[in-house]
């Protein structure tokens, strides 16, 4: 299989062009930025022979630098998702991302039957979160065993080893809006939004983040889930280190010159991240959960951190190449890929998965 991916300058795409070149499947990699010269860096680094890299605008001929290419894995940010994914669609070309934070998700739905009959499939939010998580949903549902009254996806992620200065997971444009944007949850089968940063109570996260207490984000999971899996309920939320957040809140008012010279100041995070995503479910008769734990994979010199993002879509692309997944369509990953195939090839990036189902008491 012949890939590109686009953003390949971004904060994940180095590890996404890592497993990419660690796989079989690929016979070459395409990597795409308007920074070329980083792109070009980020080839050398990380990409194991296999790679290449060119300056493109997702926005003004991306379709041509397309050409020939089997996937197209959109690491860039969530506004182009439209146009990359438009791209990938007139190059013939199957199309995965990171999320849509939301919105943009549900203007690429609409894109289904265009994929569909193409004979392609678009992945809409292959990340850890989106993505992960949406797999995830499909595994704790079927542990249920029944239709879920509520569904909680949370998310986690620590710096074993943190930086001095505001170290970032990804991009801080994207965390904003995220922090900024009213954040939608499930309530009596309706989406309805709620204030940005509102509280999400406590909660444990297991070793090595334990405890930390959670907000409600934007997320794309919220967009799906209610038809993917009949919740009535669901909401998204998301523990920060405090003083990330607190930095994250100060940047929440900043001006955009303020924002920009920001995320110059910001420093890499250490390759000793770690990453913490669980989804609950609530049912009549039981309550289910699944944990996902991504370590530091030091084999790489990454951190668990961007290696637990980069790695559904590296995974999702080996198994489109050996033909496992036949979905057509823009879909959301629960109704696409198979999750425990899914979680099979993560656990050779060092995921590891635990699932606990308990019965409720009656009252």
């Amino acid at each position: 299989m012949k890939v590109a991916v686009l953003g390949a300058a971004g904060t994940i795409a180095p590890a996404i062009v890592r497993d990419v070149a660690d796989s079989e499947e690929v016979e070459s990699i395409l990597l795409l930025d308007l920074r070329g010269d980083v792109a070009a860096q980020v080839a050398a680094e990380q990409g194991l022979g296999k790679a290449e890299a060119r300056q493109a605008d997702a926005r003004s001929g991306l379709e041509r630098e397309l050409e020939g290419i089997d996937a197209l894995v959109n690491s860039a940010s969530y506004r182009i998702n439209l146009e990359a994914m438009r791209a990938a669609l007139a190059a013939g070309a199957h199309y995965l991302d990171l999320g849509g934070l939301y919105h943009v998700t549900g203007e690429q739905l609409g894109l289904d039957r265009e994929f569909r009959d193409a004979g392609l499939l678009a992945v809409l939010g292959i990340g850890s979160s989106p993505g992960k998580t949406n797999l995830m949903g499909s595994r704790v549902v079927e542990e249920l065993g029944e239709t879920p009254r509520e569904m909680t996806v949370l998310a986690a992620g620590r710096d074993l080893k943190p930086p001095d200065g505001l170290a970032l997971p990804y991009a801080l444009e994207t965390l904003l809006d995220e922090l900024t944007l009213p954040p939608v949850v499930l309530r009596d089968g309706q989406p309805e939004e709620v204030e940005p940063l509102s509280d999400g109570g406590h909660h444990d996260f297991g070793d090595p983040i334990g405890a930390g207490d959670t907000i409600h984000t934007l997320h794309s999971e919220l967009r799906t889930f209610g038809e993917s899996f009949g919740c009535a309920a669901c909401s998204f939320r998301l523990s920060l280190p405090p003083t990330a957040l607190d930095a994250l809140r100060r940047l929440a008012s900043a001006s955009p010159d303020e924002v920009r010279a920001a995320a110059e100041r910001a420093v890499p995070q250490s390759p000793e991240t770690v990453s913490v995503h669980a989804v609950e479910a609530l049912g009549e008769r039981r309550h289910a959960s699944i944990r996902c734990l991504t370590p530091p994979h030091r084999e790489w010199g990454l951190g668990g951190g961007i290696v637990s993002t980069a790695s559904p879509a590296a995974a999702a692309v080996r198994l489109l190449a050996r033909g496992e997944v036949t979905a057509r369509g823009a879909l959301p990953p629960e109704r696409c890929l198979p999750p425990e195939q899914m979680f099979d090839e993560l656990r050779t990036r060092g995921c590891e998965f635990s699932v606990e189902v308990e019965e409720r008491v009656a009252a």
